[in-house]
């Protein structure tokens, strides 16, 4: 019997934003001496504001976006040069979690996958770049789906991708509303807050054992 295993991203497979700020890593500490941008500006004005609302969804494109946004911030630069910036600060995997999960990928009974709320060039980074493709079997991120967790709609569109499951998929996220939204839709659906919440998991941990 084979189960389906998913993780996020930020705050589970990358050491970035998380819903616990205590575990938090900014990428834009430097955002201001680097390229002239406040981060907190950056924050409130663009990621809390279109990103959130029309970039995460997919029904604006990061580049159009920063296009349109990066002026009022004191940025004149190329959006290109600022996105590439941000893609490689934001980038810094969970060796430790990795390491465990191509354990994992080397037994026949789990198939694995990518749950985040993502736009498609980051996406495509994180899967092309630093090499999520060679460890898990798909990723479904929010602007492919059309929606962000935790809408039900969003756990319907992998239903309709991965098949029927003969037990319930199982979820790493750190985010409390996206951890409560998997369970309503039948998931066992874990909140991450470090990685002692994966290594500790009666399943995992037993899988591992047998690694």
């Amino acid at each position: 019997m084979t189960r389906a295993v998913f993780f996020d991203v930020d705050g589970v497979l990358v050491h970035g934003m998380h819903h616990n700020p205590a575990r938090t890593r900014r990428w834009d500490t430097t955002l201001m001496n680097d390229l002239g941008v406040d981060p907190a500006r950056f924050t409130n004005e663009f990621i809390f504001d279109v990103f959130v609302k029309k970039v995460v969804n997919g029904k604006m494109s990061v580049i159009e976006a920063l296009e349109r946004h990066l002026p009022a911030l004191g940025y004149k630069g190329s959006p290109m040069v600022f996105l590439d910036y941000w893609l490689k600060k934001d980038s810094v995997l969970n060796q430790e979690l990795i390491q465990a999960i191509k354990q994992l990928k080397a037994k026949s009974d789990i198939r694995l996958y990518v749950a985040t709320n993502q736009e498609h060039i980051r996406a495509s980074w994180l899967w092309s770049q630093c090499g999520l493709s060679q460890i898990f079997d798909d990723m479904f991120h929010s602007a492919r789906v059309g929606i962000r967790k935790p809408d039900p709609a969003y756990f319907d569109f992998i239903r309709r991708r991965i098949g029927a499951q003969d037990e319930a998929p199982l979820f790493f996220d750190d985010t409390p509303k996206v951890v409560d939204g998997a369970r309503a839709h039948g998931w066992d659906a874990v909140l991450f807050d470090t990685n002692r919440d994966f290594f500790e998991h009666p399943w995992i941990a037993e899988k591992l054992a047998s690694a």
